[in-house]
């Protein structure tokens, strides 16, 4: 990642600004190159030689040369657009073949599935909080070429896998290495970018200059800025004071970022909880409405059988004076 920041100065100055689309930066003319045989090749010629690479090892490319760079920026932004795409896919077609009810989508095959798509949502949408709004604004490329070569074996995994691991075992990988270029661009890069962004030349001067003070009152400001001059161990604690309030800003609007993606997690599973319940409510109901059939099923078979005794003992009371008849006859 050290040698990110080094190319990030030619990065800037290389994008074009006036493109159609931001994400996918259109390099200049080709410039003829004897040197290279390779670089003097159509860029259409380049990318598909450079497609049999990972993102990975096209991302260390762009240290060759500034062509190579601003083809290497193209390829890497348009990456990141297909993998997102890809994943889009996957989960619609994932989603597609799971039951509407969550009790039976927690058993079903596709479970795992399911959850190893939604995990991959999450970090594709703090990806694109951290860069795209850089890369929108033609400042720099989509940096982590590796970050989409472990989301693109994830994915093909979750296609390939009747029966995948558990969500966090498969994401370990792309956890770790999502997780440090985000803080590596917060923390190195972006203080670079943001000096250039549009509005913040035009900040620093407006917040800078002085208000222009009229001949009356030249001498006056004159001897107090004299007076009120800083000297350049204010300056320096100021400055580092300065980046120590930039650095935790930044790391609280990563924790912010992470804490509305888990409050979004946290209400998803809310709203499923509360499924379930509605769905636990119906399952018990359905079970107090067989639970009384039963016991008035019960109820009648006892009186049956009830009646039934009566019955015979009513008939055996009956059948008892004949019989003693009969014996007394016979004596």
């Amino acid at each position: 990642m050290a040698a990110v920041e080094e190319r990030v100065e030619g990065s800037v100055g290389a994008l074009d600004s006036d493109s159609p689309s931001p994400r996918l930066c259109i390099p200049p003319p080709d410039q003829p190159h004897q040197n290279n045989p390779l670089l003097g090749l159509p860029i259409v010629a380049i990318e598909t030689i450079l497609n049999f690479l990972s993102y990975d090892e096209i991302s260390l490319l762009r240290l060759v040369c500034k062509r190579m760079d601003m083809i290497c920026q193209r390829m890497l932004n348009q990456g990141f657009l297909k993998v997102e795409r890809y994943h889009s896919l996957c989960q619609k077609q994932v989603k597609a073949q799971l039951p509407r009810r969550e009790s039976e989508r927690r058993n079903h095959s596709l479970a795992r599935h399911a959850d190893i798509l939604a995990a991959v949502e999450t970090r594709l949408s703090l990806l694109n909080m951290t860069f795209m709004k850089y890369v929108d604004s033609n400042l720099c490329c989509f940096i982590p070429g590796k970050v989409i070569d472990e989301i693109y074996r994830v994915l093909r995994y979750v296609n390939s896998t009747r029966a995948p691991q558990r969500a966090h075992e498969v994401l370990q990988e792309l956890r770790d290495i999502s997780s440090m270029a985000m803080e590596y661009f917060d923390e190195k890069i972006v203080p670079i970018l943001k000096k250039r962004l549009p509005g913040a030349d035009l900040s620093g001067r407006l917040i800078g200059s002085a208000p222009v003070a009229g001949p009356s009152t030249s001498l006056t400001t004159m001897s107090l800025l004299a007076k009120n001059t800083p000297s350049r161990s204010e300056m320096t604690k100021v400055q580092q004071q300065v980046k120590v309030n930039g650095a935790s800003m930044t790391t609280l609007r990563r924790e912010m970022t992470e804490v509305r993606v888990k409050q979004l997690e946290q209400q998803k599973q809310l709203q499923d909880q509360e499924q379930k319940l509605l769905e636990q409510t119906q399952v018990i109901g359905e079970q107090n409405a067989r639970l009384a059939e039963l016991e008035h099923k019960i109820r009648e078979l006892m009186e049956r059988a009830v009646g039934a005794g009566a019955r015979k003992r009513a008939r055996k009371n009956s059948d008892s004076p004949r019989q003693s008849k009969r014996l007394r006859s016979k004596k």
